[in-house]
């Protein structure tokens, strides 16, 4: 039951007219219907408003409620559970629509095209540089016999009987609240408010047909694989005045061979035996650019250890930068050995066991390391 005086709850005077209760709740009920207004209490609200103007349309109930307050009306707008007679119109959208009216008619009839989607595959490669891809797309376009009036050319179109060539047409419908009158579609002419009598031949009076283009679809340098490129307007054509849909572009991006991505980055393990990494090493790193790159390798270059060649990587989407390589150091343990190299390791490996390499801090200084890397050059030959 709603609290307070059903007045205060339209926000009306008492003693005003029909219309004025009738605009105040067409306002408040806009204002707190649960389909536009989220608040917690919007639902509650409503409730009374509806309550209290269930009592006020009503000239009887209004005098019984202006003499004797809610008691001369059941204390609750007598109509039960005034509330629950919404349940009958299908919640609060239906009754909404068919109080305020759904709006419906020839301008609501325009429809958007409907999106598309195609997908496309590339190289490491192009998905780093850029690529120009043509595809072929089949979709919904205007007849090209009619241009999408629908009627055989040089034949009229007729005024429709009977919207009068409006497109809508007034519906009386009762409710809770009385009788309205609703705007609606012209179901004769579908809204178009003229009839088609001869048909184009060519689309049967649809005035749309697929057709089979090919589209230019450049694709941004960095992009990755899950996302999309949208081309606007590419998709299929509206109808009524609807906008044309878009196509939308799905990119898939093959694996390399050497390289992976990580963002705007790119990275390459280095494989490298254990004299390398031990003695130090120039080594070729190749690029996508095309150029080899020349990397050092210091004495004593650890398992992990990362390096990085700057400007290498990947392309910024929105800008002009460009990310880096990073090439990781894979130090192979080697799965076999032959004879002499088994001797030689094991010759290194007694020298290992003759310094302090095992110590805690592996060294007691730059000199003993610089001692430990010559034993292992002269046992590696």
């Amino acid at each position: 039951m709603a609290n307070g005086d059903y007045y205060d709850i339209l926000g009306v005077r008492k003693g005003v007219g029909e219309e004025d209760i009738r605009k105040a709740f067409r306002k408040k009920a806009m204002e707190f219907h649960p389909d536009r207004n989220k608040s917690a209490n919007a639902e509650e609200k409503f409730k009374e408003i509806n309550e209290a103007y269930q009592v006020l349309s009503d000239s009887n109930k209004r005098a019984q409620y202006d003499q004797f307050g809610k008691a001369g009306v059941g204390g609750n707008g007598g109509s039960g559970q005034p509330f629950d007679g919404f349940e009958g119109f299908g919640g609060f959208g239906d009754i909404f629509d068919s109080f305020f009216g759904s709006g419906s008619g020839r301008r609501s009839r325009a429809q958007r095209g409907s999106d598309m989607q195609h997908r496309v595959v590339l190289s490491f490669e192009e998905s780093v540089f850029g690529a120009e891809r043509e595809v072929d797309l089949t979709r919904l376009e205007d007849c090209g016999v009619c241009s999408g009036a629908g009627n055989e050319p040089g034949t009229p179109l007729e005024t429709c009987s009977t919207c009068k060539g409006n497109g809508q047409v007034r519906r009386a419908q009762r409710s809770v609240f009385g009788q309205f009158t609703q705007v609606i579609t012209c179901t004769s002419c579908s809204g178009k408010g003229t009839i088609i009598k001869t048909a184009c031949s060519n689309c049967r009076g649809g005035g749309k047909e697929r057709k089979t283009r090919k589209i230019a679809v450049n694709i941004p340098a960095g992009v990755e694989g899950g996302m999309q490129v949208r081309l606007t307007g590419e998709g299929d054509a509206g109808r009524d005045g609807g906008g044309t849909g878009n196509l939308y572009v799905y990119i898939d991006v093959q694996e390399h061979q050497y390289f992976d991505r990580e963002g705007s980055d790119l990275t390459y393990v280095l494989p490298v035996n254990i004299a390398e990494a031990a003695l130090g090493a120039h080594k070729s790193i190749p690029t996508l650019d095309g150029n080899d790159e020349d990397l050092k390798l210091p004495q004593g270059t650890q398992p992990g250890t990362e390096f990085r060649i700057k400007g290498k990587g990947v392309p910024h989407l929105h800008g002009n930068r460009r990310g880096d390589l990073r090439v990781t150091v894979d130090v192979r343990i080697p799965g076999s050995l032959d004879n002499r190299q088994q001797e030689l390791l094991q010759e290194l490996a007694q020298s290992f066991a003759d310094s302090n390499w095992n110590s805690p801090k592996g060294g007691s200084d730059d000199g003993d390391d610089q001692g430990i890397f010559d034993k292992i050059k002269e046992a590696l030959g």
